[in-house]
C-alpha cells in the first residue's frame, strides 16, 4: 500500500502560509502470484512459470510491465550470473482465460514483457518456459529463487517470487570396455565398467549390474574398485549361460562434486565413479 502527501498554500498581500500536510493511502489494485512446474530441477531442466496478475480496481489497468530477474545472483567480481535462461517465443498471454496476441518480450537477462493489459475486476496470466543453466547450484536441496515486478510506474510495482529446489537424485551412467579385444580360444579376457554419477545423491542399495556374456566366460574373478567380491553372496554367474548379476546394494556410486568457476561462476560436474572389473577365460 503506498503513501502520497500534499500541502496547499495560501497567498495573500505579499505573504505566503502553508498549510498542513495531508497524508492518504493508495489501496493496491494490481496482485500478482506466481508458481512454476516441476518444483524441483536438475542440470539441463526446462521449467513452465506462471504469473497471474489480477485487477481489483475498477477501471483497466493498461501498458503494464512484467520483468523476471532469472533468478540473477552476484557471484564473485564476475558480477551477475542468471541460474535460468529465457525460452523464445514460448509466452503465452492470457486476459480472463482468453488466449491473447503475443505481448512484446526481451529475452534478457532480465527477461521482460510489455503491453500487458488487464480489464477492471479481471485478470491476465502469462505463461513462459525457462532453461536451468550452468549456474544454477546443483547441491542436494540448493534452490533457485526469481522474482518477477509488474507495474506501470515505480511507485505502483507489485513483486512475486517463486522457488524450485535441487532435486536429490543420482544419475547414473555406465561404459563397457574389453581387453585384449582380440583373443583366442582360452585366452583371459577382462571387461570393464566404469560407472559414474553425475547427480547429487549417492547410489547404493538398488544397483544392479547385469550382463550375459558371449562367449560364455569360465573361472571368472569380480573386482569392485579393486576389492576381489564373493561368488554367490556378492554376485551370481551361471557358467553354462554366462549370466552375471551382482546382488543389490553390492555397488555404491558416490554422489557428484560441483565447483563453482572463480573467474566465470560456471558450475562444472565432477561425477563420483565405481569401476567393476571381470576377468575370466574364453
Amino acid at each position: 500500500m503506498a503513501t502520497f502527501t500534499n500541502q496547499a498554500t495560501l497567498s495573500y498581500n505579499g505573504i505566503r502560509v502553508s498549510s498542513n500536510v495531508a497524508t492518504g493511502e493508495m489501496l493496491e489494485v494490481l496482485e500478482i502470484s506466481k508458481t512454476a512446474a516441476p518444483d524441483t530441477y536438475v542440470p539441463g531442466d526446462e521449467l513452465t512459470y506462471s504469473v497471474a496478475l489480477v485487477n481489483t480496481g475498477n477501471t483497466t489497468l493498461s501498458g503494464i510491465t512484467l520483468t523476471d530477474d532469472l533468478g540473477g545472483y552476484t557471484f564473485g567480481t564476475v558480477g551477475t550470473v542468471y541460474p535460468l535462461s529465457f525460452v523464445e517465443d514460448s509466452v503465452i498471454y492470457y486476459i480472463n482465460g482468453a488466449v491473447q496476441p503475443a505481448p512484446n518480450v526481451v529475452p534478457g537477462p532480465p527477461m521482460s514483457i510489455s503491453g500487458i493489459n488487464i480489464p477492471a475486476g479481471g485478470n491476465a496470466v502469462i505463461v513462459y518456459r525457462a532453461n536451468i543453466t550452468e549456474y544454477a547450484p546443483l547441491e542436494s536441496d540448493a534452490q533457485v529463487v526469481n522474482t518477477v515486478t509488474a507495474g506501470t510506474a515505480p511507485e505502483s510495482l507489485a513483486t512475486a517470487s517463486e522457488t524450485v529446489t535441487a532435486a536429490s537424485v543420482a544419475n547414473l551412467d555406465i561404459t563397457k570396455s574389453m581387453s585384449p579385444t582380440v583373443v583366442s580360444e582360452n585366452d583371459t579376457i577382462t571387461y570393464t565398467f566404469d560407472i559414474t554419477n553425475t547427480g547429487n545423491t549417492a547410489a547404493d542399495t538398488t544397483v544392479v549390474l547385469s550382463d550375459t556374456f558371449n562367449p560364455v566366460l569360465s573361472d571368472i574373478s569380480v573386482h569392485l574398485n579393486g576389492v576381489e567380491l564373493t561368488a554367490g553372496t556378492q554376485y551370481t554367474y551361471d557358467e553354462t549361460t554366462g549370466e552375471f548379476e551382482t546382488v543389490a546394494g553390492v555397488i555404491s556410486v558416490p554422489a557428484a562434486t560441483y565447483t563453482q568457476a572463480a573467474d566465470t561462476g560456471v558450475i562444472t560436474v565432477s561425477p563420483g565413479t565405481t569401476v567393476m572389473t571381470v576377468s575370466g577365460t574364453i
